[in-house]
């Protein structure tokens, strides 16, 4: 194109052909448009100048606009126990499976950790047969090989798996409790024996014997205070004779539904203008799925300023004055205010 362009511009230009091309010589290749243009134009007729440079202008715009390929996000393993616990006695089998959700049902070959080292099983399922050495967090990685070379997901969330050589293991929650839930526990005995007396500690402290066969806690109504780390204790007879066992300890945290918010004053921003601020309404929401959703609301020296939002932020006129926000929940019938923020006083 190039060369045909230069050979064009030997002799006279005339026509809407002889103009498109200088001009995409000239205007692609060395923006902003040279004068190269001006030196031309006026050998070419006014109509067929304005022919040419729509031309140029439809030319461009397709190229703007030409389709991109959408970028692909790399797809996360997903590791979970399926057969066994994550704390078990030695001994014990654990079997855990890797898998991918990649959404074409695309056949993965998969990588395994522990304790970020490389395993030499490839399979989709991993068993371990509870030698101690098998405690440590676990991982999986898929990978499938394709015309361009491997493709690699992003590796799963960890798995602790325990090995106790002991005589007792506490079982409790893997993720976080709400304040309001119940807690749920199990003093696991080795060889499960009939007991006749569990005891449950909190820090080093009792805080419930139970004398029955159950090794089942249950600890209603929790609040914060109850986040701790905890331990049992099970007696059991054999032969007349009466054994006890003392887990480890395992952390329980405890976590409040609806934070505090926190409100935040953005003021002097270039994006907001001189006469602008934001309001952000910060906070931590720890509802189960599907969680209700928020209103939030923004106050000016205890006047409510417009209506309920379900966004944590407003713009408002820079005044000053003193603000604050409230969270609400409706659907569980909870609220919570901010601390009071002054403005410009």
């Amino acid at each position: 194109m190039a060369n045909k362009c230069e050979m064009k511009q030997e002799r006279v230009l005339g026509g809407e052909e002889d103009f498109l091309c200088c001009v995409l010589r000239v205007g692609l290749f060395s923006l902003p448009f040279s004068s190269g243009i001006k030196d031309v134009s006026h050998q070419v007729s006014p109509v067929r100048q304005r022919k040419a440079t729509m031309m140029i202008s439809f030319l461009v715009l397709a190229l703007l606009v030409s389709p991109v390929a959408p970028s692909v996000s790399t797809p996360s393993a997903l590791l979970e126990v399926t057969s066994g616990h994550s704390r078990v006695f030695s001994g014990e089998r654990v079997q855990l499976r890797c898998s991918v959700a990649d959404g074409h049902k695309s056949t993965w070959s998969y990588l395994w950790f522990k304790d970020s080292k490389l395993l030499s099983q490839n399979s989709e399922t991993l068993t371990l047969k509870g030698s101690i050495d098998d405690s440590g967090a676990l991982q999986c990685q898929g990978v499938r090989d394709t015309a361009v070379g491997n493709i690699y997901t992003n590796k799963s969330l960890p798995v602790d798996i325990n090995v106790d050589g002991g005589w007792a293991i506490l079982e409790g929650p893997l993720h976080p409790t709400l304040v309001g839930e119940a807690l749920n526990m199990t003093c696991r005995v080795r060889g499960r024996p009939r007991l006749h007396e569990v005891i449950l500690y909190k820090d080093g402290v009792e805080v419930m014997t139970q004398s029955d066969s159950s090794p089942h806690l249950h600890l209603p109504c929790l609040n914060l205070t109850d986040q701790g780390l905890y331990s049992c204790r099970a007696s059991w007879d054999v032969n007349r004779q009466t054994h006890s066992g003392i887990s480890a300890g395992i952390q329980v945290q405890v976590l409040e539904l609806l934070t505090q918010p926190v409100l935040e004053i953005v003021a002097g921003n270039n994006v907001l203008g001189v006469d602008l601020m934001k309001l952000i309404c910060s906070l931590q929401y720890n509802a189960r799925a599907p969680a209700p959703p928020i209103h939030y609301y923004f106050y000016k020296d205890n006047s409510r300023m417009g209506t309920a939002t379900s966004e944590n932020f407003t713009l408002v006129r820079r005044t000053p004055g003193l603000y604050s926000c409230k969270a609400k929940v409706p659907h569980l019938g909870l609220s919570k205010w901010s601390e009071v923020e002054t403005f410009g006083e």
